[in-house]
């Protein structure tokens, strides 16, 4: 049995063009997502999908019962699959998720989904704290603009910030292609 989960975060459909907070080049992301999904079901991986629901009914996006909060189609869960909801950036505050890893044997983790400066930084830096070998698949990650102190960052920047932050001390980054290709 695999000793690895891919976490796949937040790939919601408020995220997505037609949806209430869409991000830059979510397609792709969630394309790239997919495929490693399907290689992680080949490889007999454990794929994990994690939901944020917002808990304040007037929510800017995420809104339970909604359309928006639903996984997006590109990376569909499997009746075989968990679904974790959260309610915090971090999948492990108040969920199931650390339990559910440890009873399956999880020793590594790799993360794919939204967003790369909030929910892919805190699960990323989670996983490695709590002793899983993490990698993240950056191109299987989305972010959007960002403003701070009268400055703008692009989403392509923002993303290229908090990949290398991760590089450098909790994951190992890299591409879909070079993903599938090793794993």
């Amino acid at each position: 049995m695999s000793k690895k989960a891919i976490i796949v975060v937040d790939i919601q459909n408020d995220y997505f063009p037609a949806g209430k907070f869409p991000l830059k080049d979510v397609e792709k992301a969630a394309d790239n997502a997919a495929r490693v999904i399907t290689h992680a079901r080949k490889h007999g991986d454990l794929v994990v999908h994690i939901r944020h629901d917002s808990l304040e009914a007037d929510a800017a996006f995420f809104v339970q019962d909604t359309h928006g909060v639903q996984i997006h189609d590109t990376v569909a869960k499997l009746p075989d699959e968990t679904l974790i909801i959260k309610h915090f950036m971090n999948p492990y505050r108040e969920t199931e998720l650390k339990s559910f890893l440890d009873e399956k044997g999880v020793t590594d983790v790799v993360v794919v989904g939204n967003m790369s400066h909030m929910c892919i930084d805190a699960v990323t830096r989670a996983s490695d704290d709590f002793g899983f070998v993490t990698t993240v698949v950056h191109d299987a990650c989305a972010t959007r603009d960002l403003s701070f102190d009268g400055v703008d960052v692009p989403a392509k920047m923002v993303h290229a910030a908090f990949m290398a932050a991760l590089q450098f001390g909790y994951a190992k980054v890299v591409t879909t292609d070079a993903y599938v290709v090793a794993a």
